[in-house]
């Protein structure tokens, strides 16, 4: 046979495994992606209360996009069920720019009357914030955050914590430095944990003592938990690009099926690519274009332990948001150039 045959031949059977391998490759990423998809809950529940109450929502306004993310105690076994963290993510209607409010749990606010997923009606009441979520769900917790700051929450995600400590043993842990100002040890006796200061490696059980504990922690305020929540989040990011996660799939599935199956989201984000859609134009944002802040909350004086906001600092962050203009400067935290100071927001009565 001639050597031209034997080379077109070659080729052809290459050409052929090649041909199979990329059917094969792309039937098991759309096997993947449909177990992704499938791993997502659709909060219709939260839907149907937020169209009942249509017409006591602040309108929408403009191109920017708000998602409200909330952190549940569901899965956890701490009871009943609240909204730990709360934290509006804000992109820029020209997607240059992005912010990350956060709203302590423990600030007193005015909880309106909500419809629950029986369909019965909740009395409105002046609260700490994070009740919202136990009297009526996300729908309660978006309204309440609406009724603060009149600012239109076009979408929301729930974490429950067992996602949480799902995505830290995903990427291997999450090294963090314990304050030294926990006194001596902070023990757990519900997850088995204890945490001395120090730098040190934390798996999912123990990242979740260190994000939520406030006893023996700091001032044990619920500001200084907020900012713990924070570091830990810049020090999970940092490992997952430090580790390549990113740019490998063998790495990158794992962290992205726990996400996905601790999440329960809107009809707008219950897919991989509504979701990749929605965040890819901010995934580029350089640090100095990212902002956090905590809404400015001060002692409440009749509250012990609990906060109300400072009226005029909460003001101009929340016109800001709803105008989609740069954050007050003096609000936003500042970082070195390594990104890691951050200073609070939090006034002493």
């Amino acid at each position: 046979m001639p050597a031209s045959s034997r080379r077109s031949r070659l080729l052809r059977r290459t050409g052929y495994v090649c041909g199979g391998l990329l059917v094969l490759a792309v039937l098991a990423g759309g096997l993947l992606y449909a177990r992704l998809d499938s791993n997502i809950r659709t909060d219709e529940a939260t839907a149907r209360a937020l169209r009942a109450d249509h017409g006591s929502r602040p309108a929408k306004a403009g191109k920017a996009q708000n998602i409200l993310l909330l952190g549940t105690d569901s899965q956890a076994g701490w009871g009943s069920t609240r909204a730990d963290t709360t934290m509006l993510l804000h992109l820029s209607a020209d997607r240059r720019s992005a912010s990350m409010t956060s709203i302590p749990r423990d600030l007193m606010v005015d909880i309106p009357a909500c419809l629950t997923a029986e369909g019965n009606r909740t009395s409105a009441e002046y609260a700490q914030f994070n009740w919202a979520y136990e009297r009526a769900g996300a729908s309660c917790t978006i309204r309440t955050f609406e009724k603060l700051s009149g600012i239109r929450v076009d979408h929301h995600l729930v974490v429950d914590f067992s996602g949480f400590m799902k995505v830290t043993d995903a990427v291997g842990g999450v090294e963090v430095d314990v304050p030294a100002t926990v006194h001596e040890s902070v023990d757990d006796p519900d997850y088995g944990v204890t945490l001395r200061p120090g730098r040190q490696l934390l798996s999912g059980r123990e990242a979740l003592v260190f994000v939520r504990t406030r006893l023996g922690v700091s001032d044990g305020s619920d500001l200084q938990r907020i900012e713990r929540q924070k570091q830990f989040m810049r020090d999970l990011s940092r490992k997952v690009i430090d580790a390549g996660t990113l740019t490998s799939p063998t790495r990158l599935y794992p962290v992205l099926d726990a996400v996905t199956s601790s999440l329960t989201a809107d009809d707008g984000m219950d897919s991989p690519a509504e979701l990749y859609s929605l965040l890819s134009g901010a995934r580029s944002l350089p640090p100095h274009a990212i902002r956090t802040v905590t809404l400015p909350a001060t002692e409440h004086p009749d509250y012990v332990g609990r906060y109300e906001p400072v009226e005029d600092e909460a003001r101009a962050l929340f016109k800001a948001l709803r105008e989609d203009k740069p954050l007050p400067r003096h609000l936003y935290n500042a970082y070195d150039k390594d990104g890691q100071r951050d200073r609070p927001y939090f006034e002493k009565s």
